[in-house]
């Protein structure tokens, strides 16, 4: 049984607040907790929320949830709430515009999967899984009212992205306040000791929450905030959804592995860092021998790419995804032997083709890779929308990016190679 400085040390570990003193009140106030629910013979209440803008969670999404596992394997009682509510604004905490808002059926559709996604990393065994439409929902409007009076609009408007969109004379809607009071509400609902979030949910956690607690009655909630965020495969942005540049949990193995190769070569330390547990001295020693040229960056990023795809599928998709790799970029073959084939049986346009065969998430981001001629048919860019593939033209290789492949062939099977 770890102690509680054992504990403390490790659970503190990779966290950021912005200034030493925020720090350290965090790490007193987990002491003094730990302590307390000792005395008291509990475990921590700890909690981490995922909204389900979309129906994947990405690599991003795991830095918090490997925290998670951390309280977990201390013996604490850890929830992976699903905001099913939230998600119906959007947190605007790093957006500079409004967010779109979601139907409760986009909501229901992106949440099925989510705890299943969540399990690559927590254990199923020791985790709750809860949905925050369950105490958000039945509020009324007197409650909202209640709640509200816990705050300052001044508050609010202090918050980067607001006093931003502020001096560039950018809308702020009133709906989105509600998202921070909601995610508080999300604290004093579970009674939570601690809840886990990214740089992003500092002012949701460690101001709107506490406050809302104190003001409730409760024990203020202790903020764990992960220091570091995980950039998306353009190697500069945090990793997003909204932004196109995430790596989905839900990729097939071959997609995993050639999106963790499109990686730059910049940011090796930090995957191997936030997805592989890497130690500093470890990733400081990687990145010494890269630079003295003792080992090669297209290497290393394939025993990543291979490491990655073994924990979130398995070693023998990874071993697949590699010899797909050789065969498509190293052997100059140009096209994998094992590509799916798909019968078309009438005239259908392309982007309506990269939906029904889920090569793209959505409409709009098959019309972003036309417009940067990521899509080829038969090696040609479709540089049109409006392109569309007939029957006579099979059999024909549609090709998304450098990792996505789909033969298309007549539905009667004339014209197959």
């Amino acid at each position: 049984m770890a102690t509680v400085d054992e504990q403390v040390d490790v659970l503190m570990s990779g966290t950021a607040y912005g200034d030493p003193d925020t720090r350290e009140n965090m790490t007193k106030d987990l002491r003094k907790r730990l302590l307390e629910c000792e005395r008291e013979g509990r475990p921590l209440r700890v909690y981490c929320g995922y909204d389900p803008r979309t129906s994947d969670l990405h690599l991003g999404h795991t830095i918090t949830m490997r925290k998670l596992r951390q309280f977990q394997e201390f013996g604490h009682d850890v929830t992976f709430l699903v905001g099913t509510f939230t998600s119906l604004i959007g947190d605007p905490s790093d957006k500079d515009t409004a967010r779109d808002q979601l139907t409760m059926r986009d909501v229901e559709e992106n949440a099925r999967s989510y705890a299943e996604q969540a399990f690559k990393i927590l254990d199923e065994d020791k985790t709750r899984v809860r949905r925050n439409d369950e105490w958000l929902s039945p509020l009324d409007f007197a409650d909202i009212i209640r709640l509200a009076s816990h705050y300052t609009v001044q508050q609010f408007l202090a918050r980067e992205n607001f006093a931003n969109r502020i001096d560039e004379g950018k809308a702020i809607y009133l709906h989105e306040f509600f998202y921070a009071l909601m995610q508080a509400y999300d604290a004093v609902a579970q009674e939570a000791d601690v809840q886990v979030g990214g740089q992003d949910q500092l002012f949701n956690i460690l101001v709107a929450g506490r406050k809302l607690q104190s003001g409730l009655g409760q024990k203020p909630q202790i903020a764990i905030i992960m220091g570091e965020s995980l950039p998306g495969t353009d190697g500069e942005i945090k990793m997003s959804k909204s932004l196109g540049n995430h790596i989905p949990l839900l990729s097939e193995p071959w997609d995993m592995y050639g999106k963790v190769m499109s990686l730059p070569d910049k940011v090796m330390g930090i995957y191997h860092k936030l997805i592989l547990g890497w130690t500093p001295p470890r990733v400081a020693e990687m990145e010494a021998r890269l630079a003295s040229g003792e080992i090669h960056p297209n290497e290393t990023k394939m025993k990543l790419a291979r490491e990655i795809v073994s924990i979130f599928h398995s070693a023998t998709a990874a071993a697949a995804a590699q010899r797909r790799w050789d065969e498509v970029f190293r052997s100059g073959g140009g096209l994998p032997a094992d590509m799916a084939e798909v019968e078309l049986a009438s005239e259908e346009g392309v982007r309506d083709i990269l939906v029904r065969l889920n090569m793209v998430s959505s409409r709009g981001e098959a019309r972003r890779l036309i417009q940067q001629n990521g899509v080829r048919l038969n090696e040609q860019a479709v540089n049109s929308l409006q392109a569309t593939v007939t029957p006579e033209m099979l059999p024909a290789v549609l090709q998304v990016g450098k990792r996505r492949f789909v033969r298309l062939v007549k539905a009667n099977g004339d014209g197959r190679e």
